[in-house]
């Protein structure tokens, strides 16, 4: 059995993939038609013009659903294996709850701080049930990548934010916002370039936390049980009773 097909494994995997290749799909398709700059553009720029913006959309809506699966699925797990610990419990549900506002915005500057700011917190709160965790769930391995993984994301939130700031101060123009091509001896394009790229970092630091959940979701498994109620379809007051249950069984870590 090959380690994608081990539990849940595929989640974060299709997850992180298939997010990368939206961005990517994006770009490709902005720079073959002209409508950004080849040297590292906002990711959002490259979805601003159809019909990269219509690939965009429909591929982050994939993304927002396997991101939602993903993360319910990680909060499932942590209260299966700690389901009398309080402190774990609570913070497991702000984890939860971070993680599903977090797929919800995505517009421009404002939108990345927006979505990887609020992703941010939720790694933050994630490596922190990772510490609380150890060693009897998680490895001190595992904290401390997550541990990376979480400065990575917050180092390029402040380069992002600090740039963006000097940048739309107003000392280099106004409408910058809306600007998709920039020649290299514009004033602001020095500043311009830290924060995409800070943008571009944010986002795979970001995904990449995502590839520390392989190992843990390999040992859970989904199945489906089917109760009927009533030996035919006619005795019970409803015609045919059918109870639906999915279970997340968690196996040992």
């Amino acid at each position: 059995m090959w380690w994608f097909q081990q539990g849940l494994s595929f989640l974060p995997v299709a997850l992180v993939v298939w997010s990368a290749a939206s961005f990517v799909f994006s770009y490709i398709t902005a720079i073959a038609l002209h409508h950004v700059d080849p040297l590292v553009p906002y990711i959002s720029d490259t979805g601003t013009i159809p019909p990269e913006r219509c690939l965009f959309g429909i591929m982050l809506n994939i993304s927002a659903f396997l991101g939602t699966a993903t993360m319910y699925v990680r909060y499932k797990q942590v209260y299966a294996l700690n389901p009398e610990k309080f402190k774990i419990i609570k913070l497991n549900k702000i984890g939860l709850t971070l993680g599903l506002k977090c797929i919800l915005y995505y517009i421009h500057v404002l939108g990345a701080c927006l979505t990887f700011g609020v992703g941010a917190i939720y790694m933050l709160v994630q490596t922190i049930l990772s510490y609380l965790m150890q060693p009897e769930v998680h490895s001190k391995d595992v904290f401390w990548i997550r541990l990376t993984m979480l400065l990575w994301c917050c180092s390029s939130i402040v380069s992002m934010f600090v740039s963006s700031v000097v940048l739309y101060s107003g000392l280099y123009g106004t409408n910058l916002m809306q600007k998709l091509h920039w020649d290299p001896q514009e004033k602001g394009y020095t500043a311009h370039i830290i924060s995409t790229i800070s943008e571009w970092s944010l986002a795979f630091s970001f995904l990449s936390f995502f590839l520390t959940y392989i190992r843990d979701f390999q040992k859970i498994s989904l199945r489906a049980v089917v109760s009927l109620h009533g030996q035919t379809l006619y005795n019970t007051p409803q015609s045919f009773v059918t109870d639906e249950q999915t279970l997340l069984v968690a196996g040992s870590i």
